[in-house]
């Protein structure tokens, strides 16, 4: 028996989000626990999953703040660990009127970057049913080169792997060198969570012809395509679904709302402990729908781990 449903891979932040202006016109901000995999695992916690998060962190305050914050949410942290000679990632977020954000980072090299092979627990990875990663943890070594080697323990260990692309150009040292990761990223996934503009970055193509992409020459089972305010794309082999977003949603901050998209559709998936081929389309569009409606509801607040959701809130709207 499996004691983690998911354990996931990648980098943990701090995000710094404007709250007002100064009077000199500097943005007065405030910290949030971030990271794309943190946010995840926040969401499938909070919908009644066993989570565990393999990383590393600055020994610092914020270091020390982001264990905490995801020992609060559920999450198992001893794969986590310090690095004393590294400062914590940190995550400078700009918002435009609609609440959409843009990125600067303080990463140079930054502890999550410092991941080594040889730290990664095997026992966690090998005590679980799903493993997740990102590809932000491709973009510097060695922690590209644990990367690596977590996936290949979770092939030989039979677990499904999951990816969400994430991709942040600033963290890149070109868009070439991001397409290559991602496209490698990719091979390796059995569910994919990625946006229309990430497609249209890779391949220039459409959500409905980059989601058979993904099936015909990727080799992934089930993709989730997101499409911002609009909802969700979901294709299998079997079923393709378009599932609208919730309406009368006050955007405030987008931040995470696409972790938690991934981390909510995967909470509901894995209730029905099938293959993603073997999805139903009415069980594919259930999923959709609560992931669409966790990640809507996510925006109202700032933040991406401290904004997921209740599972009250999710079926209140959903009424």
């Amino acid at each position: 028996m499996k004691t983690y449903d998911v354990v996931a891979l990648g980098e943990l932040l701090i995000d710094f989000a404007p709250k007002s202006v100064n009077d000199a016109g500097y943005p007065i901000l405030a910290a949030n626990p971030g990271g794309a995999p943190g946010n995840f695992l926040a969401a499938l916690n909070r919908y009644g999953c066993k989570t565990a998060m393999i990383g590393k962190v600055g020994d610092d305050l914020f270091g020390r703040l982001l264990i905490q914050t995801l020992q609060n949410a559920g999450i198992e942290t001893k794969g986590v660990l310090m690095d004393e000679n590294q400062f914590t990632t940190l995550a400078f977020v700009s918002l435009d009127a609609s609440g959409n954000r843009d990125f600067s980072f303080a990463r140079k090299p930054g502890a999550d970057t410092c991941l080594t092979p040889d730290e990664i627990d095997e026992s966690l990875i090998a005590d679980a049913k799903v493993f997740h990663f990102g590809t932000l943890s491709l973009t510097n070594e060695p922690a590209a080169s644990a990367t690596r080697k977590a996936i290949e323990l979770a092939k030989a260990h039979g677990l499904l792997i999951s990816l969400d692309p994430n991709l942040r150009k600033p963290l890149w040292k070109n868009e070439a060198d991001a397409k290559a990761a991602i496209e490698w990223s990719l091979k390796q996934a059995d569910i994919v969570k990625i946006s229309d503009e990430e497609i249209e970055f890779l391949w220039g193509l459409t959500p409905e012809e980059g989601g058979k992409k993904l099936l015909n020459e990727y080799g992934v089972s089930l993709a989730y395509i997101t499409l911002g305010p609009k909802g969700c794309y979901a294709v299998t082999a079997s079923h393709h679904i378009t599932v609208n977003s919730p309406s009368g949603i006050q955007v405030i901050d987008t931040t995470g709302a696409g972790d938690i998209f991934g981390g909510s559709a995967m909470s509901q998936f894995l209730q029905y402990k099938k293959s993603p081929s073997d999805l139903t389309e009415e069980e594919l569009t259930r999923i959709v729908r609560f992931a669409c409606t966790a990640a809507s509801l996510s925006t109202q607040k700032h933040g991406g781990i401290t904004s997921v959701p209740t599972l009250t809130e999710i079926k209140e709207k959903s009424v």
